[in-house]
């Protein structure tokens, strides 16, 4: 008769729990048991059960081999139409950011493509994208809508992500980005445009159970505190979370705009102020770190990661993968990027990618090994952490698991 109860047990491993107060939350000879898509037992070989192997339905010895939470993504754009290589040239030869987005390009090219695009095209142009990512660890991911800035478009965005948590397996957490760009057909209509995001889209995609969290782009090409609080309010009153792009290419205070609605998180930060820091702190919000911007758009502001530090703050750190400033499709490779542009150490940015960008989600029950939490792990064809963030490139999975299921990663 067949008594297992444990679905898998891997043992011999070398465990970065990042649960505890070891660096790394360090297990050396480790063991991880998962049943019923959750973690069942961890913890030093030696101490396993004297029946662990009759417990277990499979059983693999990994020699050593590194064992990760899944990675989280806490910040993509990753569904969009169509691409805009031509910018990273125009940018090459002296345009900037703002120059090309005033001119007509930028965010407002993609939405173009976007609305142009139906539902299976937009899907069929993100699934690499999402299995790209799913092939260096990710196994959830956050997508933003904001490429349709009208119901129909949105509607399409969001449903096409959670068609790819779907079809990939894997978690997938949905924010709605309305207040991403001003429409061409709202130029002459800023407060329109607010009005139709908060009286008519944003309840609509809710109602329909599209939306984990709503997100807005507070910034001189964006939109001003005032609109964003618009939008924050009404998402309060639908009880959605928020987030917001703040500080990126000035500082409108943003950051404290966030904290003062409890904000999951504020993402990017260059500009963030020290009362920005002071707010977040106050208010536990997430802080998140997008070198793959900083990257493409050349930039030179660094965020206060001292500050960040010194108040306590937890840094997350995502790719930011879109179509525009950050054409990154390697989690583990923003997390060396953070290392070698920001200075965060190894142990900073994988908590970043794992622990800290789960808390981003709003999310408690993934980000570490320990028990209870769902059986999301990476498998590495390494031994130590801080080989994720030293390697550049190259494919270092050995194997995934979501919720306990291995994951196909090809």
């Amino acid at each position: 008769m067949n008594t297992a109860s444990w679905d898998l047990l891997l043992t011999g491993a070398t465990l970065a729990t990042f649960d505890g107060g070891q660096p790394y939350g360090l297990i050396e000879d480790g063991a991880l048991a998962m049943a019923g898509g959750r973690i069942a037992w961890i913890g030093p070989r030696a101490q396993l059960p004297a029946d662990a192997q009759a417990r277990a339905a499979s059983v693999e010895h990994l020699d050593g081999a590194l064992v990760t939470p899944g990675l989280v993504d806490c910040h993509t754009h990753l569904v969009f139409g169509g691409d805009r290589a031509h910018e990273f040239d125009l940018r090459l030869n002296g345009a900037s950011y703002e120059e090309i987005a005033r001119a007509g390009g930028g965010i407002a090219s993609t939405v173009k493509a976007t609305r142009e695009a139906d539902e299976d095209e937009l899907f069929t142009q993100a699934l690499p994208r999402a299995r790209a990512l799913l092939a260096d660890g990710v196994t959830t991911l956050e997508i933003k809508s904001g490429y349709g800035l009208e119901l129909e478009s949105e509607r399409r965005m969001l449903r096409v992500a959670r068609r790819l948590g779907e079809a990939l397996g894997i978690g997938v957490r949905t924010s709605f980005l309305g207040l991403h760009a001003l429409p061409a057909e709202y130029r002459e209509d800023r407060d329109g445009y607010v009005a139709l995001v908060c009286d008519r889209i944003l309840p609509a995609l809710a109602a329909e159970g599209l939306v984990d969290a709503v997100d807005a782009f507070c910034e001189g090409i964006g939109f001003t505190r005032e609109e964003t609080r618009r939008v924050f309010e009404r998402a309060r009153s639908l009880g959605l979370p928020v987030k917001l792009h703040a500080e990126q290419l000035s500082n409108l205070e943003g950051a404290a705009l966030v904290a003062e609605y409890d904000g999951l998180s504020a993402d990017h930060l260059e500009y963030l102020s020290e009362d920005g820091v002071r707010a977040m702190a106050a208010k536990g919000t997430v802080a998140v770190l997008l070198p793959g911007a900083f990257y493409a758009l050349r930039e030179t502001k660094l965020p206060p990661i001292a500050a960040l530090r010194e108040h306590g703050v937890a840094m997350a750190v995502a790719t930011d993968c879109n179509p525009g400033t950050s054409p990154l499709l390697s989690l583990r490779l923003a997390a060396g990027m953070a290392c070698t542009l920001f200075r965060l150490t190894p142990e900073e940015a994988l908590r970043g990618v794992t622990v800290h960008a789960a808390r981003a989600l709003g999310l408690d029950d993934r980000g570490t090994l320990a028990v209870g939490q769902r059986a999301d792990l990476v498998v590495w064809q390494v031994q130590r952490p801080a080989e994720l963030c030293y390697w550049i490139g190259g494919g270092l999975v050995r194997a995934v698991y979501c919720g306990g299921r291995r994951i196909e990663t090809a």
